[in-house]
């Protein structure tokens, strides 16, 4: 498809809620956002993002799960107001004047940033799903508005797929932008940096991959894998076998036997349910 990335997200998020197995296709890049500026030394202040993170983020679970402490934050007036004045400081921002390691690590932030707030405007709640402002059932919220950065109103699927996925085509920014959901990779502990970009990319991948809801190899003819490696087949490669390979490069030396002896056809699974503790 062809137009609006948030609208092209928002019929592939249809069809996959519907249970409908598609791929999302790599969107074209907002060239509006592909500005850069390798010359400026500054950075942003992430520190009231890993103050939140450091506050409400549980990252003991027995599951491996992080989860996050969505009624403990409500209950604090103060870390509330610290998380809306941290988006309002990164919106005030315009990332196109920074280096491209900073303006990586502005979206991701930003994205999870917003996650967290989005969730907290409708708490408690069973699933992401269940908050949007139209009226198709589970939509979630990724295509209404909830950013204004340089001018430009923005929603959750501009920032990953119009900017995230269409500027750095990396595939590990699935592991790094959280979707509050009990399927998706775990909402780093640290706020993501141009200096420690590289070193969370690759742990996320990494503790993703070797978690049973990243992939399960059953037996050499039954794996599972996140519904993320078919939602979004074409950042991991065009077959099965590429999605295989990309495993590999991160699987733990007894996931790497099972997959290297795998003969079969992957089937996906995801789970939608909230990321708070239980």
């Amino acid at each position: 498809m062809t137009g609006n990335p948030s609208l092209r997200c928002a019929v592939f998020w249809f069809w996959a809620l519907a249970g409908i197995s598609c791929v999302a296709p790599r969107p074209a890049a907002d060239l509006f956002w592909a500005a850069y500026d390798e010359g400026n030394p500054d950075s942003m202040d992430h520190a009231a993002w890993q103050a939140i993170l450091d506050g409400y983020l549980r990252t003991e679970d027995p599951s491996g799960i992080h989860r996050f402490d969505y009624a403990a934050l409500l209950a604090n007036a103060a870390d509330r107001e610290r998380l809306v004045s941290y988006l309002a400081y990164l919106q005030e921002r315009d990332p196109r004047r920074y280096s491209r390691g900073e303006q990586m690590a502005y979206w991701i932030n930003l994205y999870n940033a917003l996650t967290i707030e989005i969730v907290l405007g409708s708490y408690p709640v069973e699933s992401i799903r269940h908050i949007h402002e139209g009226i198709v059932p589970l939509a979630g919220p990724w295509d209404d508005v909830h950013a204004r950065v340089a001018g430009q109103e923005l929603t959750l699927n501009d920032i990953e797929h119009g900017v995230l996925r269409a500027l750095w085509r990396d595939p590990r920014i699935h592991y790094a932008v959280n979707c509050a959901s009990l399927g998706c990779p775990n909402l780093a502990s640290r706020a993501f940096t141009a200096e420690n970009l590289e070193a969370l990319l690759e742990a996320g991948a990494r503790m993703y991959i070797n978690h049973p809801r990243g992939v399960e190899v059953r037996d050499e003819s039954d794996a599972v894998v996140s519904s993320l490696y078919d939602w979004f087949r074409e950042d991991f490669g065009e077959t099965e076998a590429d999605v295989v390979a990309h495993l590999l490069r991160y699987a733990e030396p007894e996931l790497a036997v099972e997959l290297e002896g795998f003969d079969g056809e992957l089937s996906y699974a995801y789970d939608w349910r909230l990321n708070a503790p239980r």
